[in-house]
């Protein structure tokens, strides 16, 4: 009974303490305060002639500079970018490609060309590069009529991609950029289609090269030598706006788009890509460099890892109530953010968002800032084997701050049915204990009487 009387007060007293709990919410956020001394600013560069721009880090996204970066403009040859990207996402370098009747003349007069015959015969890397370097817009026909089967559908292929990458104010009517009411874009658009397609080693390659020639082929029986029109990487035209740090991009151009380009620069581990639109010859090339000069000079890559308050934060350390040497979570492996050289990591407050990844092993998102602007968004993933395992229940959004929600419930209640188990456990054991000592008393108290009796019974016989 009394071991009885001591478990309902152990489960009387559980239910008490659990009762008076709500789930324990830790915040992940590591919003620094800014002290009155330190002044939280963006850079600004010199005045931009173009009329839409936007420069953007290559590795994470973040926009360093924008203007009108939402206004739709015709992007003209730079559309190329988008038809590079899905053929490269969709057929292979050796595909063939075959120059059809629509492919060779179903394009504007006096537009840019590689005089390609009908039924003549290519492969896609050789399609691409006269695409990407001369910007022949028959090449661009036939590789949307390889990739799509029709070129019709291909253009539905280009804007899938462009909803896919986040594109909110581009629709896409052709491969190649002719002048079309329905064919727009906007300079941040182009950018994420920018963004994404230098991530594929064969684009970057490709619009990189200087010059490259195309072999014989059935329809031609000298090689055909191709030039980047480019002028800040490749010196065909002038060498006037050569910039040294420059890997490559896309020209466009017509009488509506006016000056359109994509450029690519890096330098040291800095990768920008920077788009403007609606540009007067020379502005395009002005502009980006200025921009890229600013950009190189007033911002840096740095390493989730390396941020004072990530590296402190106590859920990502083993200071977390949950095994001193297990680390729970952990941002993707080199994550960085870009942020101004002049900022201070205190400066720089991070959030936990809910992923939309598929990935188990994806449990949140870390999203970063500085001066009221998206710095960086790296995934945050569980270290644990199995997902299942993972302590963390769910990323709960708040009203103010966003939290990794932890029940202290289970946790309680098995401590609780645990001392449970082990008291009872003890009392048990004492009680047999008890009982085995209470026998072998009994038992040598009867050995000791009848040892007693048998010698008097002794001393008797003897008297």
């Amino acid at each position: 009974m009394k071991i009885r009387s001591l478990a309902a007060c152990f489960l009387t007293a559980a239910i008490t303490v659990t009762a008076s709990f709500s789930p324990v919410l830790f915040p992940l956020s590591a919003h620094a305060t800014t002290t009155e001394e330190s002044t939280v600013s963006w850079p600004k560069p010199g005045h931009i002639n173009s009329k839409c721009a936007v420069l953007m880090d290559v590795d994470t996204g973040t926009v360093l500079y924008s203007k009108n970066p939402d206004k739709q403009k015709y992007p003209a040859s730079i559309t190329k970018v988008m038809t590079a990207l899905l053929a490269l996402e969709n057929s292979n370098l050796s595909d063939p490609v075959v120059f059809s009747e629509e492919a060779v003349y179903k394009n504007e007069g006096n537009t840019s060309h590689i005089a390609r015959q009908v039924n003549e015969k290519m492969t896609m890397e050789q399609s691409l590069y006269g695409m990407m370097l001369e910007s022949a817009n028959e090449c661009a026909w036939a590789i949307a009529e390889t990739v799509g089967g029709t070129e019709p559908n291909f253009v539905k292929m280009m804007n899938a991609k462009a909803k896919e990458l986040g594109c909110t104010h581009t629709h896409f009517n052709n491969p190649n950029g002719l002048p079309d009411p329905k064919h727009k874009t906007t300079a941040m658009d182009m950018a994420r289609i920018a963004r994404a397609a230098y991530q594929n080693p064969d684009f970057a390659k490709i619009v990189g090269t200087k010059s490259y020639q195309i072999p014989k082929t059935n329809k031609h029986k000298t090689k055909t030598p191709l030039n980047n029109h480019h002028c800040m990487l490749n010196y065909y035209h002038t060498s006037r706006y050569i910039y040294k740090y420059c890997m490559g991009g896309k020209t466009g151009y017509t009488t509506k788009a006016n000056s359109t380009l994509v450029t690519y620069a890096k330098k040291g581990n800095t990768t920008l890509v920077c788009v403007v639109l609606d540009a007067h010859n020379p502005d395009h090339y002005l502009d980006t460099t200025n921009l890229f000069e600013w950009g190189f000079k007033n911002f840096k890559n740095v390493k989730v890892s390396e941020l004072r308050d990530f590296s402190q934060s106590n859920v990502f350390t083993g200071n977390n109530g949950l095994g001193q040497n297990l680390a729970l979570v952990e941002p993707a492996e080199n994550s960085t953010i870009m942020i101004p050289r002049s900022a201070s990591s205190s400066d720089v407050t991070m959030e936990v968002t809910p992923s939309p990844s598929k990935d188990e092993k994806v449990v949140g998102l870390l999203c970063f800032k500085y001066a009221d602007k998206n710095i960086g968004t790296v995934q945050l993933r569980s270290t644990e084997t199995e997902s299942d395992s993972y302590p963390f229940h769910n990323v709960k959004k708040g009203s103010e701050k966003d939290y990794i929600q932890i029940n202290p419930l289970v946790i309680i209640l098995a401590v609780v049915l645990t001392v449970v188990v082990l008291s009872l456990l003890f009392f048990g054991l004492r009680k047999l204990s008890d009982t085995i000592s209470t026998t072998r008393r009994d038992r040598y108290s009867a050995r000791k009487g009848q040892q007693t009796y048998r010698k008097i019974r002794r001393n008797d016989h003897r008297r």
